[in-house]
C-alpha cells in the first residue's frame, strides 16, 4: 500500500503543484508562495531551490519516462546555466532576483554541491554533455576553491574569499565546517561519479565517506556531530535526527555506487547504528522529532525529516529485515497524510507542524528551502525499491 499511496501523492499533488510554479516570463520557478497561497512573482529565486527542482523533474522523468516532464527540467536547466552560474569567477550564486540578476553572490560549498547533483541527474535524463561539463566544472570549483585543510570550507565571496558561514550555521554558533555540507557533497559526488565515472571524483568521494566515519560520527553518542571548527572539533552538543536518518541511506547509496567491499564492511555498521538510534530515540507518535540540543528535544515535526525517515527506515528494513523499520515508515506516511499534506486546492505540503499536528502558519508553502526535493525524492525512492 505504501508504494501506491506515495505514487498517488506524487502524481496528484507534488507534480502538478510544482509544474504550476514555473515562471514562463522570467525563467526558472517562482521563489515564494506564502502560507495563504499568495504568490509573490517578484520574490528572490534561490539557486538551491532551482537546482532541487531541476533534480526533481529530471528524476521523475527517469523513473516515469514521461517526455512531457523534460519540458520542466529543461526550463530549470536553462535558468540555471543562463543566470545562476557565474561566467567570470566560476561557481553558482546563492540567489537571483526574479528576473535573473545576481541577488546574493555568496558562493557556498553546499550550493555548489546541489548544482552538481542536479546537473548530473539532468545529464542522466537527457545525455546533454554540456550539463555534465558544467557539473565537472563545479567539482573542480569545490576542489580548488572551497577546500579548508583536507576537507571543505563553507561560505565564500563571489571571488572565493572566505566569508562567515551564517547561511548554514544555526543554534547560535558559526561553524567553519558542517556535517550538512559534507553530506551533500557526498550525495552530489555519488551522482556525478555514477553518471561520469571520473576517477578524481571517486577518490574524493571515498575521502568523504571516510571523513564521516573518522571525524563526524560519534560511536559513543551513536550520532553524527553537526557543527565543527576548522580542525573538525565539534562545537555544539546537537543531535540532528533528520540528518542522521538521511545520512544512513544516502551513504549506503554511495557505498553501492563505489562497490568497494572493504569500505562497505567498515562503514555499514555506522549506518545501521544511526538508523537504529533514530528509531529508538527520535521516533515518537508515528513521526520523527526535529533535533535535540544539550539533551533538550525540539518536538516540532518538519516535512523533510519525515520524508528522510521513511526512506531511511525502509532502507534499514531492506538491509536488516527488521520489521520495526518498515512499520515505522508506514506509520510516518499515515502521519504525513493526516497532518502535512495541505487539503486546500492548488497547494502542496505544510513545512512544519507542532507536536499536536497544527501547521505553522508563518512558514510558506514555497521558499528557497521548501521544494520538491525531499518529498518528491521520498516518493521516487519508495516507488522503485523492492520490499
Amino acid at each position: 500500500m505504501l508504494k501506491e499511496q506515495v505514487e498517488k501523492n506524487l502524481n496528484d499533488c507534488i507534480l502538478p503543484f510544482w509544474k504550476s510554479m514555473m515562471d514562463t516570463k522570467h525563467g526558472g520557478y517562482y521563489g515564494l508562495l506564502d502560507f495563504d497561497l499568495h504568490l509573490e512573482p517578484t520574490a528572490v529565486k534561490g539557486c538551491i531551490l532551482n537546482s532541487r527542482i531541476l533534480w526533481f523533474f529530471s528524476n521523475v522523468y527517469l523513473q516515469t519516462k514521461d517526455p512531457a516532464l523534460l519540458t520542466y527540467a529543461d526550463h530549470a536547466y536553462t535558468f540555471l546555466k543562463t543566470y545562476c552560474l557565474d561566467p567570470v569567477d566560476g561557481g553558482i550564486y546563492w540567489s537571483m532576483t526574479y528576473d535573473g540578476k545576481p541577488e546574493d553572490t555568496t558562493k557556498h560549498t553546499y550550493n555548489q554541491a546541489f548544482a552538481i547533483y542536479a546537473l548530473s541527474s539532468y545529464f542522466a535524463a537527457t545525455k546533454n554533455q554540456e550539463a555534465l561539463d558544467y557539473a565537472m566544472e563545479l567539482f573542480h570549483v569545490i576542489e580548488t576553491k572551497c577546500r579548508l585543510g583536507e576537507g571543505y570550507g563553507e561560505a565564500y565571496t563571489r571571488t572565493f574569499k572566505p566569508a562567515e558561514n551564517d547561511k548554514l550555521s544555526e543554534n547560535n554558533v558559526i561553524a567553519d565546517k558542517t556535517m550538512n555540507t559534507l553530506l551533500h557533497i557526498c550525495e552530489a559526488y555519488t551522482e556525478l561519479y555514477r553518471v561520469g565515472n571520473d576517477e578524481n571524483v571517486r577518490e574524493r568521494l571515498i575521502w568523504t565517506v571516510e571523513e564521516f566515519y573518522q571525524h563526524v560520527y560519534s560511536p559513543k553518542r551513536h550520532r553524527l556531530e553537526v557543527f565543527f571548527d576548522a580542525d573538525m572539533k565539534s562545537i555544539i552538543d546537537l543531535h540532528s535526527y533528520g540528518h542522521d536518518i538521511e545520512a544512513s541511506w544516502l551513504i549506503d547509496r554511495t557505498l553501492e555506487v563505489l562497490d568497494d567491499p572493504t569500505l562497505t564492511k567498515t562503514i555499514s555498521p555506522m549506518l545501521r547504528d544511526l538508523a537504529d538510534t533514530i528509531l529508538n530515540t527520535a521516533y515518537e507518535n508515528h513521526s520523527v522529532m526535529a533535533e535535540a540540543e544539550n539533551g533538550v528535544v525540539l518536538t516540532t515535526r518538519i516535512w523533510w525529516v519525515q520524508c528522510e525517515a521513511i526512506i531511511g527506515f525502509v532502507n534499514a528494513y531492506q538491509k536488516t529485515g527488521d520489521a520495526r523499520y518498515f512499520n515505522a515508515a508506514e506509520e510516518i506516511w499515515q502521519y504525513i497524510e493526516t497532518y502535512f499534506i495541505d487539503p486546500r486546492p492548488n497547494s502542496e505540503w505544510y513545512s512544519e507542524v507542532d507536536k499536536n499536528g497544527v501547521p505553522d502558519r508563518h512558514l510558506p508553502i514555497v521558499e528557497p528551502w521548501k521544494c520538491p526535493y525531499h518529498n518528491g525524492r521520498m516518493c521516487l525512492e519508495i516507488m522503485k525499491r523492492r520490499f
